[in-house]
C-alpha cells in the first residue's frame, strides 16, 4: 500500500481546483454492505426513509440559508455514523448538491472502518492546518466528498473548540464550495466535544437508539442542543417496526 501522492506545489485551485483535484475514493461494497450502507447502490427499499429524511433536510436548510450539520448521539452504539454515511450517499444522488462528510468522531472515529478505506488521512493534522485537502478529503463521484480519520485524538475537545480548527473548517469550506457539510460528532453524554464544536454548525440531528436509548436521555441532550444551536430533528433508529412495504 503506497502513500498518496504528494501535495502539487500550486494551489489546487489553479491546476484543476480544490473539489476536482481530490483523490478519488474507492469503496469495499462487502464492507459497506455489511455496516448496512443502503444508499450507496440502493440495495433494499429500507433505502426510502434516507430518501425521505434527505428531502427534508434539504428543504430546511435551504429555506433558512443553512448548510452545516453535525450528527451526533446520547450514547455510543446508537448507530449515528451508521445514519450519517446513508444520508451523505442520500444526498450524493441529488445532483444539484455537493455535501462532504467529516468524521469528527475523533476518539472513536468509524467512517473510514465502515467503508474499508484504505489509507485514510488525520483529521488532527487537517484540523491543526497541517495537512491539506488532498490529504484529508476523497471524493466519491461528482458531489460528495468524505473526509475519514485514520486514527483517535488525544486531546479531541480542545482541538474542536481551537481557533486553528474553525479556520480549517472555513478554508475547506471556502476551497470546495459544498452545499452541505455534515459532521459525524461522538456520542454526547460521553464527552464535551459536541458542546465544544456546536457553534461552527448551523444545527444537530440528534440519533436515538429504539429500546436502547432512554426518554431521559434524548430529552437532556435535546435541551442542551436547544440552548445552543438548531435541532433538526430526532432520528430513530434500530426500530423493528415498519408501515407495510410500498412499492410499484
Amino acid at each position: 500500500m503506497g502513500d498518496r501522492s504528494p501535495v502539487l506545489p500550486e494551489p489546487l485551485e489553479i491546476v484543476r481546483g480544490a473539489w476536482e483535484g481530490l483523490p478519488p475514493l474507492v469503496i469495499d461494497p462487502d464492507a459497506a454492505a455489511n455496516n448496512r450502507i443502503i444508499t450507496l447502490n440502493r440495495s433494499s427499499p429500507a433505502h426510502a426513509a434516507f430518501d425521505m429524511m434527505r428531502t427534508k433536510l434539504l428543504r430546511l436548510l435551504r429555506e433558512n440559508n443553512w448548510t452545516s450539520v453535525a450528527i451526533t448521539s446520547a450514547t455510543p452504539a446508537c448507530g449515528k455514523t451508521c445514519i450519517a454515511l446513508n444520508l451523505a450517499f442520500s444526498l450524493a444522488k441529488q445532483t444539484d448538491c455537493r455535501t462532504v462528510l467529516v468524521d469528527l468522531d475523533l476518539r472513536r472515529p468509524q467512517i473510514g472502518k465502515s467503508l474499508a478505506i484504505k489509507n485514510p488521512g488525520s483529521i488532527e493534522s487537517f484540523l491543526k492546518g497541517d495537512a491539506g485537502l488532498r490529504e484529508t478529503f476523497f471524493r466519491y463521484g461528482d458531489n460528495l466528498s468524505i473526509a475519514p480519520n485514520r486514527q483517535p485524538v488525544q486531546y479531541s475537545a480542545e482541538l474542536l473548540q481551537s481557533a486553528a480548527a474553525a479556520q480549517s473548517i472555513q478554508n475547506m469550506r471556502q476551497e470546495i464550495e459544498p452545499d452541505v457539510v455534515l459532521y459525524d460528532l461522538p456520542p454526547m453524554l460521553s464527552t464535551d466535544d459536541v458542546l465544544a464544536f456546536l457553534p461552527n454548525v448551523d444545527g444537530v440531528i440528534l440519533v436515538a437508539a429504539s429500546e436502547q436509548s432512554t426518554i431521559s436521555e434524548v430529552d437532556i441532550c435535546e435541551q442542551n442542543l436547544r440552548e445552543r444551536t438548531n435541532v433538526l430533528g430526532v432520528v430513530l433508529n434500530k426500530s423493528q417496526y415498519s408501515h407495510d412495504q410500498y412499492v410499484y
